[in-house]
């Protein structure tokens, strides 16, 4: 029991009690029960672990698409303990093994379920590579379940449509990661990676957004050890170059590369093309196009 300040709304006298074995909310004074059922937000009082001076929560990790059972499968712990505390004997101790063998087993019995579980492990690996979000794998692994509920992984690479999802995710969420990058990390052909996320363009008919030259600048200048000052005047010539409409239709990594290259010799800082074009993953004649049509276009 907790006393609370609270004054009865009956008696007037501040003699509330917080009963959390009852879930109610009385007064001691005149037994005026304010609230009942009250549900208790916080975490358990007992530990389920063995441990009584642990955690004290058995809430477990929140529920997650990026799981093939979306976190809601419960497991076998692996303390071999009784519920006294008392260690096992080794027959029991065989057995508690067999049996969690079998529920892991049992968990990814259906087709579906290995497919999942395999294509989320990759996915979990890509993502740590490419250093993305959690927005973007949930996007990724949302992806790919809408391609496996569709039949598209049917007959198909499980590895390429996984790295197709993640590549659809990054351009979803706006995270510059070229085809490259993606190609790069999941050991998948370019080519093949084009065609898997062209089929999943076909037939989900999701519309991606057109995406922003200015959110390359950072990536391409970090590679580079290009200054702050010149990061923030290729991000002014990116503004102008949208406003005049110059930029539509161009490749952004190409665009944002040409604008850093054009900082740079408006600040001084001795980059060369090659340089710009090695930290931005380009060639150097897009960097010489785009340049050009810059310096032209802004009359820099």
């Amino acid at each position: 029991m907790e006393r609370s300040s609270d004054k009865c709304p009956r008696c007037g006298k501040t003699s509330m009690v917080l009963d959390g074995t009852g879930s109610e909310f009385y007064c001691a004074s005149c037994g005026l029960v304010v609230k009942e059922k009250i549900i208790d937000m916080g975490p358990e009082w007992r530990s389920f672990s063995g441990d009584e001076k642990g955690d004290r929560s058995r809430a477990g990790s929140p529920t997650s698409i990026t799981m093939h059972d979306m976190g809601l499968a419960t497991t076998i712990g692996g303390v071999n303990k009784d519920a006294a505390g008392r260690a096992l004997s080794g027959s029991m101790k065989s057995t508690v093994e067999r049996m969690r063998t079998w529920d892991r087993r049992s968990q990814i019995h259906e087709s579906s379920d290995r497919n999942l579980h395999q294509a989320f492990s990759e996915l979990r690996r890509y993502s740590d590579k490419l250093s993305v979000s959690a927005a973007v794998t949930e996007k990724a692994a949302y992806f790919y379940r809408k391609a496996l509920d569709r039949n598209l992984i049917r007959g198909r690479s499980i590895t390429a449509m996984m790295a197709a999802s993640l590549y659809a995710a990054c351009r979803d969420c706006q995270v510059p990661r070229t085809l490259k990058d993606v190609a790069a990390v999941s050991n998948v052909k370019k080519k093949d990676l084009a065609r898997s996320y062209r089929l999943m363009h076909r037939e989900m008919d999701f519309q991606m957004p057109v995406a922003e030259a200015s959110r390359c600048v950072s990536g391409i200048a970090s590679r580079a050890r290009m200054s702050e000052k010149t990061q923030r005047r290729a991000q002014q010539i990116l503004y102008m170059a949208k406003q005049t409409g110059i930029s539509a239709g161009k490749d952004p990594m190409g665009m944002a590369a040409s604008a850093l290259y054009v900082a740079c010799m408006l600040e001084g800082e001795e980059r060369t093309q090659k340089d710009v074009a090695d930290a931005a993953k380009v060639t150097e004649v897009t960097i010489r196009n785009r340049y050009k049509g810059l310096r032209e276009a802004l009359g820099i």
